[in-house]
């Protein structure tokens, strides 16, 4: 699936404002532009970690471009509004959730959808989180060195409830599952629209 296809976002995007809230330089970043008619539906873009390291993929990125900077300052800063919010592995699950998500639904007009895509809280056997604190996490980069992150690992009720109380109301979830890593569930798509 990608980002602003049928499949995640939804349909029907061009000429719509669309922001991702994604990992862009090893931070949370807000990549965003609008999409031009006769463009395809998915044209933002986030660069992962190591691979904003290289110039030359950052100057494609930042060419791409319109506007970036730390989500959540931006969602705070901005007046702008947007027709669809997404989150590949992004900032959903790295950002508390009671701060990134009434932020998020700020700048989200209503009726439209916010869409993210996170780690499943039971892959590889894990319980998801019992509370609303985040878990220690890492991700290990093509390097193989391991970075140390805070994660949120809610299960589907947990992230109901933060999106209730952020004016949003769920639509979809879906459970993705990876053939290598047996019988767990890897991924989890959570879609839900703005009140």
């Amino acid at each position: 699936m990608r980002p602003g296809g049928d499949g995640f976002v939804g349909a029907g995007l061009c000429g719509e404002a669309v922001a991702e809230v994604g990992v862009g330089e090893g931070v949370d970043a807000l990549v965003l532009r609008r999409v031009p008619a006769g463009e395809a539906s998915w044209c933002c873009c986030s660069v992962p970690m190591w691979s904003a390291r290289s110039v030359r993929v950052r100057a494609v990125w930042l060419a791409r471009c319109r506007r970036r900077g730390r989500a959540l300052h931006y969602l705070h800063a901005s007046d702008e509004q947007f027709d669809a919010i997404y989150s590949v592995f992004g900032a959903v699950g790295l950002v508390a959730p009671e701060l990134l998500l009434p932020a998020v639904a700020q700048r989200l007009t209503p009726g439209r959808v916010l869409a993210f895509s996170i780690p499943h809280p039971q892959r590889g056997g894990r319980s998801p989180s019992g509370d609303d604190r985040p878990r220690r996490d890492h991700v290990t980069l093509p390097d193989r060195t391991r970075l140390p992150i805070a994660r949120w690992e809610f299960d589907t009720g947990r992230w109901t409830k933060h999106l209730s109380q952020a004016g949003f109301w769920l639509t979809s979830v879906q459970e993705f599952q990876d053939a290598r890593m047996g019988l767990w569930s890897t991924t989890l798509l959570i879609r839900a629209r703005k009140l």
